[in-house]
């Protein structure tokens, strides 16, 4: 009986680990079985191959060493000769194991205490496994909790089945966290650690912003309302852009809510942050109109390869568009992704006259003009010889006081000048030793091909060795700050698409690739697109 009773004893422990821990009954019974294995070892022999197993609905404990099957045994503790083997079981063959059961045993204090170590040691590293595979799935959702401890800063929070930490740096600043306070928190990435499952949790994520929305506007949950951006200064400001998917549903009064009952539960919960919620356009010039609200805005200029957009405003706008230290322009830059240069009327209007003053004197200084007839090719819109060069001559004998003889005189000198500058630049290649042979790509001008010579670039197989970011340059865009890099080919009007051409007829004379290599691409890359079409058109 009293060997029932330790056995029944066994499994009622192991359900009871399992319930608290809420871990699988079986890993318990698995940990319990490795301890008495360990426990074995210390009594038969460290270097015996032991296995314990528990019943599972009995609670029998059943010990075993297993013998490994050899031709000729050197360590009769870990092996049997296969002749012995065969005494016991007439099929054993080599490689296989023979089960040589041991008697049941009493542990002793020290056995005892080994194999309690081994059981909350398994029971540990299952129970993190069970925590990290809960939280994983949870990465993106907002968690509610309490506070546990306040480390250095670090708020440990409660999770009930897990533990997390709110960083200081992921705290809304002048927030005060005290032992027992309730914490609401956005759950943004979990690891798995030596010290067991780490979850990370913030209140100052952009998306904690946009889940606490979701939970408090049911047009967002539904989907009717989408949220398509949000930039944040933790307790201070944030600006989110919506968008409805039903016309007859206005975003923005959506978000706000009944007297402004909806935004501000989140406000509240933001610990007052000002929050502008703006509607999102697929215009870029109206949609960073719309972010720089409150301030009103004169006028936009885009540069839509740089993602850059001037934006001029009245002079008294200027400190309300740039805002307290400089956070609404911040914000607004972070909400569309563009930057965003702010100048006021008259500051615009100085630089147009110094832009048109420079274009004046080029003109004087190319054809041999007077300040007037400068200053009205200027005027006309013209900004670079080329363009004099090249145009239609009806477009200058078009200009009031040009007539037919005039306006081919000024082609002719616009030309010449062109033909000057290219023989200049086509000796200064020679001097830096670029090759001729890169004179065949088309749209590498002789200004394009010094600038090569200068960046080190000099035969077609360096050219061909270039991406397009080296010739255009690029941007990196990090904690809403946007960095340009310089490309060689920055100062000069190349996109991207003239870029990589330019690129692909260096290679293709260089030989490293041929003109059977780019049919075979451009078939694959139309067949994806099909592809790509004909799945949307089935989603739809």
């Amino acid at each position: 009986m009293a060997v029932s009773a330790n056995r029944l004893e066994l499994l009622q422990i192991a359900d009871a680990v399992a319930r608290e821990k809420v871990i699988d009954r079986e890993i318990v019974l698995a940990a319990m079985a490795d301890a008495i294995q360990k426990a074995a070892r210390s009594r038969y022999g460290t270097e015996s191959n032991i296995r314990a197993d528990i019943n599972s609905k009995t609670g029998e404990i059943r010990l075993q060493r297993l013998l490994e099957v050899v031709e000729q045994a050197e360590d009769y503790n870990t092996q049997i000769p296969l002749l012995l083997a065969r005494d016991r079981n007439v099929d054993a063959k080599i490689g296989d194991f023979i089960a040589d059961p041991l008697p049941p045993m009493d542990f002793g204090r020290i056995a005892a205490q080994s194999a309690k170590q081994v059981i909350v040691q398994k029971v540990r590293e299952a129970e993190r496994d069970r925590q990290y595979d809960e939280f994983k799935d949870r990465v993106g959702e907002i968690v509610n909790g309490t506070v546990k401890r306040v480390e250095y800063g670090n708020v440990i929070v409660d999770l009930g089945r897990g533990e997390g930490i709110i960083r200081r740096d992921e705290m809304i600043p002048r927030e005060n966290m005290r032992y027992g306070d309730r914490v609401r928190a956005y759950v943004y990435d979990v690891r798995r650690e030596q010290r067991g499952p780490q979850i990370f949790l913030s209140r100052t994520h952009p998306q904690f912003m946009v889940k606490l929305f979701t939970m408090e506007v049911p047009e967002i949950y539904d989907g009717i309302i989408q949220i398509k951006s949000v930039a944040r200064d933790p307790g201070s400001r944030a600006k989110i852009a919506v968008i409805s998917n039903d016309s007859s549903i206005d975003p923005v009064g959506a978000c706000v809510g009944m007297r402004g009952s909806r935004v501000q539960a989140v406000v509240g919960e933001l610990q007052g942050e000002k929050i502008d919620i703006i509607p999102w356009s697929a215009d870029p010039a109206s949609f960073i109109v719309n972010a720089l609200q409150p301030a009103e805005v004169a006028k936009v200029v885009l540069d839509e390869d740089a993602e850059r957009i001037e934006v001029v405003v009245p002079d008294e706008q200027l400190s309300l568009a740039i805002g307290r230290r400089g956070q609404n322009v911040r914000l607004a830059s972070q909400l569309t992704g563009w930057d965003i240069d702010i100048m006021t009327e008259a500051e615009e209007s100085e630089r147009r006259q110094k832009e048109f003053n420079e274009r004046t004197n080029l003109f004087m200084d190319a054809l041999d003009v007077d300040e007037m007839v400068g200053q009205v090719l200027a005027s006309e819109g013209f900004a670079q010889v080329e363009e004099l060069a090249y145009v239609d001559l009806d477009e200058i004998s078009s200009i009031d006081g040009f007539d037919d003889d005039t306006a081919n005189e000024i082609q002719t000198r616009a030309r010449e000048y062109l033909d000057r500058l290219e023989a200049e630049m086509d000796a200064k290649r020679r001097e830096l030793g670029v090759a001729d042979e890169l004179r065949q790509i088309e749209g590498l001008t002789g200004k394009m091909l010094v600038a090569l010579g200068e960046d080190g670039i000099k035969t077609v197989e360096d050219f061909a060795g270039c991406a397009a970011d080296d010739l255009i340059g690029w941007t990196e865009r990090k904690d809403g700050e946007t960095k340009k890099y310089e490309g060689i080919f920055s100062k000069f009007d190349v996109s991207r698409v003239e870029a990589e051409t330019m690129i692909v007829q260096a290679r293709l004379l260089a030989g490293w690739i041929t003109e059977e290599d780019l049919a075979r691409e451009q078939a694959d890359e139309t067949g994806e697109a099909v592809d790509e079409e004909a799945d949307a058109a089935a989603e739809q």
